[in-house]
């Protein structure tokens, strides 16, 4: 059986990369990472020279397994639990397999008022950013109010730890979600904010923290809140 191989970008900023990474490594899936450290998101960079000639659409994470690449992580997510049946990676029940499947599709595709105004940076602490995005955003604060109630709501109908009982595909992708609530400080709901914690101490999670933390890259087209790291 081929080793499969992922791509990735920066730790510290690629959202869309850890969701997948997070998946394979709190499943005990065996991997081998492949860092493509962001330059520059133009077509001449090395950043896309090296991802297009995986993925047409020269974007991060790109799953190769022998032959065949997955790019996107919702199909990244689908191959490897289509690969790996007995990891259980959708839950079991066919309803809240439905559910989980609902709420990956809503994130991916949504929330785009959170995504814009508090891209992801594990290393920085930006709470006071945080404050007046809150204050002066309302599409943010709407995103973060459907993000405490799904939560909330998911966590009592399941019993937690996590939204659907035990670790599933939902987690890591909402993993980055939570490394924003904590960046940029957040308002969420109690039981939401302890989920968000429960999450990010994962060992999958807090193995991509501790590499993003040990970076030290500076990607200024990613930093709109600083322009340095000190």
């Amino acid at each position: 059986m081929a080793t499969l191989k992922l791509y990735i970008g920066n730790k510290n900023y690629s959202s869309w990369s850890m969701r997948p990474w997070v998946l394979l490594r709190q499943a005990g899936i065996p991997f081998e990472e492949v860092m493509v450290r962001f330059d520059s998101f133009d077509g001449d960079s090395a950043f896309k020279a090296t991802v297009k000639a995986l993925n047409p659409n020269g974007t991060v994470p790109v799953l190769v397994d022998g032959e065949l690449a997955v790019w996107d992580t919702l199909a990244i997510a689908e191959y490897v639990a289509e690969r790996f049946p007995d990891r259980a990676l959708w839950p079991r029940d066919v309803a809240a397999r439905a559910r989980a499947r609902s709420v990956c599709a809503e994130m991916h595709a949504g929330f785009t008022a959170l995504r814009n105004h508090c891209p992801m940076n594990i290393e920085a602490d930006l709470r006071e950013v945080g404050q007046k995005i809150v204050r002066e955003q309302a599409a943010v604060r709407a995103d973060l109010e459907r993000v405490g109630s799904m939560w909330t709501e998911l966590l009592a109908t399941h019993g937690g730890p996590m939204l659907f009982g035990d670790f599933s595909i939902a987690d890591a992708y909402f993993a980055p979600v939570a490394s924003r609530i904590r960046t940029y400080g957040l308002p969420v709901p109690a039981e939401a904010q302890a989920y968000a914690d429960r999450l990010l101490a994962l060992p999958g999670a807090q193995a991509w923290i501790d590499d993003a933390l040990k970076e030290h890259d500076f990607v200024p087209f990613d930093e709109p809140y600083r322009q340095s790291r000190e």
